[in-house]
């Protein structure tokens, strides 16, 4: 643990655009240096969100949350979470400044260790904030560990992590996009309907009523290697969006040797995020309204 003053670390404004600063260690959460203000973010965030998502999370996500004791109240306590976590799946949430270097993190969760960032947005940037905040990774990411499936998918892939990063910068761009399209972007079907378990969705007001209600995104049936295949957004909302059956369904994608595939990958080209294939299994094809024009990542 540092024994130092935790840092604030956000994207370096340059005039280039914005650099990504990156950290590598754990740091224990600074519970009683939060203020007022930070609690009254929290709660914000939580409420608004446990309202917008009524109706539009799967009914895993909100148990789940429910489960580990989250409130409005405050800002919840890492060490209290974890002593439900660890015995439920036996992950544990680790403190740290924001964004890790992509190996540290496979490394992290190949060992069942959820990196939270500790600080929480700034009350001007309760509606968007670029960077993943204390609100994201808490409210976002952590209650699904507690189902075990999705907590053995998320080892899964951080064990495939650390090995495409050993393969080269191809391959990790291949698992990346699955990252994307599953953990932070995925949607899932129950029986009543679509329903949102994506952290980068659950999280987001917007997107979350975006996702299901608008008629401009495309939704399309999980595929292992369409998805790694396809590029995203990062600036907007995502032009498609893809949707499993169920977290089985994850969790069987992650079986199989991942290194054919990359090498199959290489002689395909990437597909533009907002493209529909024949081959595709649609629920919704979008009508694209207020798509930008390049910027796929």
């Amino acid at each position: 643990m540092s024994a130092t003053a935790p840092r604030r670390l956000e994207n370096l404004q340059t005039d280039k655009g914005k650099v990504p600063v990156y950290a590598t260690g754990i740091i224990d959460q600074p519970w009683d240096d939060y203020g007022e203000e930070d609690h009254a973010t929290w709660a914000v965030l939580y409420e608004r969100q446990r309202d917008v998502l009524k109706g539009r999370a799967c009914d895993e996500f909100l148990a789940a949350q429910d489960a580990m004791g989250m409130s409005p109240d405050r800002i919840p306590k890492f060490a209290e979470l974890n002593e439900v976590l660890s015995k439920a799946t036996g992950w544990t949430l680790i403190g740290v400044e924001g964004l890790l270097p992509e190996l540290d993190f496979f490394d992290h969760l190949a060992n069942r260790r959820f990196p939270v960032t500790w600080w929480i947005r700034r009350p001007d940037q309760v509606d968007y904030i670029e960077e993943p905040d204390l609100f994201h990774d808490l409210f976002g990411h952590v209650p699904l560990l507690m189902i075990p499936v999705f907590a053995d998918y998320m080892e899964a892939y951080g064990r495939g992590g650390v090995k495409a990063h050993a393969i080269g910068p191809d391959a990790l761009q291949n698992l990346t996009r699955l990252y994307w399209y599953t953990v932070e972007f995925g949607l899932i079907r129950q029986q009543d309907g679509l329903r949102i378990y994506g952290s980068g969705i659950v999280s987001s007001k917007g997107e979350s009523i975006h996702c299901l209600e608008s008629d401009a995104p495309n939704r399309i049936g999980f595929d292992l290697e369409r998805i790694m295949r396809t590029r995203y957004r990062i600036d907007t909302f995502q032009k498609t969006y893809f949707v499993i059956d169920g977290f089985e369904q994850l969790m069987e994608a992650t079986g199989p040797d991942f290194t054919p595939i990359y090498g199959k990958l290489e002689t395909l080209e990437s597909i533009p995020a907002g493209t529909v294939l024949e081959s595709d299994r649609v629920f919704h094809r979008g009508t694209g309204e207020g798509w930008e024009t390049g910027g796929d990542v």
